[in-house]
Parts: C-alpha cells; structure tokens; sequence
C-alpha cells in the first residue's frame, strides 16, 4: 500500500464515525417500501452501505474516485449488500438519467461541486413524483439555501446541524491522532510526512476557525 493509499484509508476510518448522522438523516423519511436510492458521490461507500442496510431497497452509487471506489467494492464483499448496491464510476457533470426514477436522492458533501441551487435544480427531476432528497451540506449561507429549496419547488421536512464540536471530536481529533501514529510510524520517510502536510494544514484551519467548518442535513420533499 503507498503513502496516499494509508492517509485516504485512516481518513476514511474515521469518517465511519460520522456514518450515525446518516442514519439520523434517514430515519427523518417516511418509510417507502424497498426504494431505489441514488448516491450522489459516494466516496469509499460508508453511507451507501449503510442506506442500503437501513433501506433494504437498492442503491446506486457513484463518484470518479476510482481508488476510493475499488476500496468500496471490497467492502461490499464482504457485507449481505452486494446485490443491493450498483456502484459506478462517473463525473458528478456527466450524469444523466430518465427522469422520475429515484425514491430518494441522497448527497453528502458533493453539491458543493456544483452549487447548492444548481443540484437542486438538475436533480429534481429524476425523483419521482414526491420522492426525497437529502443534501449534507456546509453551513455557510444556511437562510439562503433554506430560501432556495423553496423557490426549487421543494418541501422542506426538516433540517439538523452538525456543530463545530460535533466534527472536533468525532472526527478532526481522532484524525489528528491518527495522523500522529503515522508521523512516528514513518518518521524516516520524508516524502510520506510531506503527504501529512496538507491534511495537517485542513485540521489546523478547523482550530483556527472552528464555525466553518459545522455541517447541516437537509431533508426536502419533491
């Protein structure tokens, strides 16, 4: 396994601690009878798997991670969801759909890519009539996204914040310990520690400007 392969994987150890608010997110729907879920960006899987397990419907999950989506893949494998989830890999721009097919399209962390009005717009149409879209988002600008899920044509059901504290400490913290294992483990490797930097440099800007870095779910109706 090379350098960039350990940071990706302890990172996204970590991130399976946020996998909890997935849950909370989901169990804010409706329960719908074995819906068809779209993941949009699903990075190494930790949420789709646990869409698929809360669900019991199917999941299609995409992103142009390609390392992140072979490591998705062995997952699979080795959970009961293997039939469950499609995973694909595809640009966030080029995706493409027959419209009214989704029950629920669900996003953590990728509309940013596109902008919050856009994705809101350009997905709305592969849900099917009344089906649900759950964006995980950043906090900034929170009363003019609010606003635009309204002026989208959406219902808001509801919304919950994931404060500062909430990613101190069940993720930047535990990330930097991890992060300080693998500075001792590979003191000797220079080009390793170099790879460290930038990921040293995320977690100081949290320190440095905690409230920016505070999360919210949305949960909207078409």
């Amino acid at each position: 396994m090379n350098a960039n392969d350990i940071i990706k994987n302890c990172k996204e150890q970590v991130r399976e601690r946020i996998v909890q608010y997935t849950t909370r997110a989901f169990h804010l729907l409706p329960v719908l009878e074995r819906p068809l879920i779209l993941d949009i960006g699903c990075g190494a899987g930790a949420p789709s798997v646990e869409l698929a397990r809360l669900s019991k419907g199917h999941v299609v999950a995409f992103d142009i991670d390609q390392s992140s989506l072979d490591k998705f893949r062995e997952k699979v494998k080795m959970t009961s969801f293997a039939g469950k989830i499609s995973i694909v890999y595809c640009s966030l721009l080029a995706l493409s759909f027959f419209n009214e097919i989704f029950d629920i399209i669900w996003a953590e962390g990728s509309i940013m890519f596109i902008g919050f009005e856009k994705g809101l717009r350009e997905w709305k149409p592969w849900l099917k009539p009344n089906g649900y879209l759950v964006i995980h988002d950043d906090v900034q600008h929170i009363t003019k996204k609010l606003e635009l899920i309204h002026t989208c044509g959406y219902k808001l059901i509801t919304y919950f914040h994931l404060s500062k504290e909430i990613w101190w400490d069940e993720y930047y913290k535990p990330l930097q310990e991890e992060f300080d294992k693998l500075r001792v483990q590979h003191a000797d490797d220079e080009e390793f520690l170099e790879l460290l930097d930038p990921e040293q440099e995320e977690i100081d800007n949290v320190r440095k400007s905690p409230e920016r870095h505070a999360s919210v779910f949305f949960i909207m109706k078409k």
